[in-house]
């Protein structure tokens, strides 16, 4: 696939959402009792230490989810979380990760949430999204092409992350409305006349307005929970140009209709996230590298002909290629 000439995230994300056969980002969850034990076994006789052997799992196990989705999906999520349980070797495999997925010209986003003070923030922004200076040197630390931000501690904490998201044409995705059941206690709590999450949402367009050029699809996006579907239509009709990342689909039950809410009226703009749905709970578990490969490409397969169909329901078909 060659490269588009894009300047910044959002024209990235239009373009290999429009290049993908289906709107779905596979989200990369490191869990290693359950990572099939050929290559868990494989790392174990291959590597020094057990240091080694976790990140050699991750690392390869990883590498084989992309190379069975490359061609079929937009984008991976990194969720940072189940990196840092395993301290420096999943932090590694991590790195590992995003280059694997870079060479398959994937975009990368890391799930970290992350926020704090504005200088806090900077360098939450500068290690994910842009450089550090390194004895006089630039220097990129993990260099994903967007990353999840909490937007709860307020404006001043927003502005470092578009600014060097901006420089550096990155993108970033605000949780909005998340999928979790008790997320609604405090995102849908109304303050002055409007729910939480429509204010939060008012802030993705906010930055989008005065911190990147105008593109008809944004840099600033959202995180939104298909878990609920009145919420998702309300945010997308709130910022129609913004990309979104949906998730709870999946392993969290989310269904089409909440998924669908989340894209603009011609079915564009958004993609649907599914970790462990696709990645893990075999009812056997694969043998083989081109076992696991086939298998994971059918899941991913079958989920995007789920949201093909659901998207085509009442409204025009994707102008898609199919798989």
């Amino acid at each position: 696939m060659n490269p588009h000439p894009a300047t910044t995230f959002g024209e990235r994300f239009a373009w290999r959402c429009e290049e993908s056969p289906y709107p779905v980002c596979v989200g990369l969850d490191p869990r290693l009792d359950e990572i099939p034990a050929v290559i868990r076994g494989h790392a174990l006789g291959s590597a020094g230490t057990r240091a080694d052997a976790l990140r050699e799992a991750i690392t390869h196990f990883h590498k084989l989810v992309i190379e069975a989705a490359a061609d079929l999906v937009p984008a991976v999520k990194l969720q940072l979380a189940f990196y840092e349980q395993y301290g420096v070797p999943g932090m590694l495999a991590f790195c590992d990760t995003i280059a694997a997925a870079r060479r398959a010209g994937l975009l990368v986003i890391a799930d970290g949430k992350r926020n704090d003070i504005a200088s806090t923030a900077t360098a939450y922004a500068r290690a994910f999204l842009g450089v550090v200076d390194v004895f006089g040197e630039p220097t990129p630390a993990f260099d994903a092409d967007a990353l999840t931000v909490n937007p709860y501690l307020g404006w001043d904490s927003l502005v470092p992350f578009a600014e060097i998201a901006a420089q550096h044409g990155k993108g970033l995705f605000l949780l909005v409305h998340t999928s979790n059941p008790s997320s609604a206690e405090l995102q849908e709590a109304v303050v002055e006349g409007e729910p939480v999450f429509l204010r939060v949402a008012r802030l993705v367009a906010k930055l989008e307005g005065e911190f990147f050029p105008p593109r008809e699809t944004g840099s600033v996006g959202a995180i939104v929970g298909c878990t609920f579907p009145h919420a998702a239509a309300s945010i997308r009709s709130t910022i129609p140009h913004a990309p979104i990342v949906v998730v709870g689909y999946g392993a969290q039950a989310g269904k089409l209709a909440g998924c669908k809410a989340c894209f603009t009226a011609d079915d564009r703009g958004a993609a649907v996230n599914a970790s462990r749905s696709l990645t893990y709970g075999w009812t056997t578990a694969p043998t083989s590298d081109q076992e696991l490969v086939e298998s994971i490409r059918a899941r991913v397969t079958r989920m995007g002909e789920d949201l093909l169909g659901a998207l085509a329901t009442g409204a025009s078909p994707l102008p898609r290629t199919r798989a």
